[in-house]
């Protein structure tokens, strides 16, 4: 697979910051499309002072950052490594040698990719607080490999970045909640994404960056990755799978706005997409979706939707058709049914559901199961002085759960 043409690093700062067409940009910043055209071109001049703070201010990262060479000569491998370093440092990652290292071997991309497949297993059982760490560790060690990797080598190198970097994106959202770090650690993982040409990968970073808009009500924004993301995947040998899940996505961002008829819709869609099937086989990296899953992005939007009888018959056969191995997903089933439960009013059986919730938190922390139970307890509020509620409130206000919650 051949490293695309082009500014790659630009296109894909340009497509995250909401600018989905180069017509778009140029608006933003009051210059030619033309001018836009040029810069994610294979040699991109560099811009005039006042329009390069302007196009830094749009976009978040500095020039380098953005695949420009300074004028002066700076090589191609010496650019490179520059705009690696500083996409470490934003990150939060120590500073990538500059120093020339030999060039890698074949090897190293096994070497890499084994680790980063590792890594993506132990997303599931590992502590956030122990992970993202050693997870950014690792993206700091292909940042250093990349420059010195080339052809085939220096592909797979990019794109197991671009996982790492995606790994540590939805750390930062799903398990730490801090959305300003996943965006920017996000863009990097769709930058990393364009240097391996790895459409699909890129497609995965598109719409996880739809959640961070949706979270706070912003549909259009949300919409736009959306869009953005459908049309890297048709770019690729898309599965059925991946299809499935940008309507999981889309649905889910869709509930967050209000627009639960729209998002059944789409989960319908995902339904058919799953049945009918397809010719292509799922990239590895998509170990977070599957029809279990679609069924409980099914069972938020019924329980927001006010369908609270098909609420709970879809959530108790997510319950039953996990595996143990699913425990951060476990949590938000329990906190789901918990709150279809607080809104058939029954708070004694809520709170037989948070309890369960709490008891799994215990075990592994997830940020998002936390906030259904705290959102089941706001629910609780006309019940607090029955005994089951304050039972609950021992629980959810105990001395390792309010440490535990602090912590991260």
């Amino acid at each position: 697979m051949a490293t695309p043409a082009g500014n790659a690093r630009l296109k894909a700062a340009r497509i995250a910051a909401g600018y989905s067409s180069q017509q778009d940009l140029a608006d933003a910043l009051g210059v030619g499309v033309r001018q836009v055209r040029r810069w994610e071109s294979a040699t991109p001049p560099w811009p005039q002072p006042e329009v390069g703070q302007a196009l830094t201010r749009l976009l978040g990262q500095d020039l380098e950052s953005l695949g420009f060479t300074p004028p002066g000569g700076a090589s191609v491998d010496r650019g490179r490594r520059t705009v690696l370093a500083a996409t470490a440092a934003a990150v939060g990652l120590a500073a990538v040698p500059t120093q020339a290292a030999a060039m890698q071997p074949a090897t190293a991309a096994d070497d890499y990719e084994a680790v980063t497949r590792s890594h993506r297993r132990l997303y599931w059982s590992v502590a956030p607080a122990t992970l993202h760490p050693a997870a950014l560790s690792h993206a700091t060690l292909g940042c250093a490999l990349l420059p010195e990797a080339a052809g085939q080598t220096r592909v797979r190198i990019a794109a197991a970045l671009a996982e790492t970097m995606l790994l540590a994106g939805r750390i930062e959202f799903f398990d730490m909640r801090d959305a300003d770090r996943a965006q920017q650690t996000l863009l990097r993982a769709l930058q990393a994404a364009g240097e391996a040409d790895d459409v699909l990968l890129g497609a995965a970073v598109l719409a996880h960056t739809a959640f961070i808009p949706a979270w706070v009500g912003e549909r259009d924004a949300a919409v736009e990755r959306m869009v953005a993301a459908r049309t890297y995947t048709r770019r690729g040998s898309a599965s059925a799978e991946l299809w499935a899940w940008l309507d999981a996505v889309e649905a889910e961002c869709e509930t967050r706005c209000g627009n639960t008829r729209t998002a059944l819709h789409l989960i319908g869609h995902a339904e058919a997409v799953l049945a009918r099937g397809g010719e292509y086989s799922s990239p590895e990296w998509l170990d977070w979706f599957s029809p279990v899953r679609l069924a409980a992005f099914k069972g938020n939007t019924q329980l927001k939707a006010g369908h609270l009888p098909q609420a709970r018959t879809t959530l108790l056969g997510v319950l039953d058709a996990l595996e143990p191995s699913e425990e951060k997903q476990t949590t938000v089933i329990l906190g789901d049914l918990a709150a279809v439960e607080a809104a058939a009013g029954d708070p004694e059986a809520a709170c037989r559901y948070a309890v369960r919730a709490l008891d799994q938190l215990e075990r592994t922390w997830y940020a998002m199961g936390m906030d259904r139970i705290r959102e089941v307890r706001r629910t609780l509020a006309p019940h607090q002085h029955e005994r089951c509620v304050r039972d609950l409130d021992d629980r959810l206000y105990g001395w390792s759960t309010t440490v535990s919650a602090l912590a991260r």
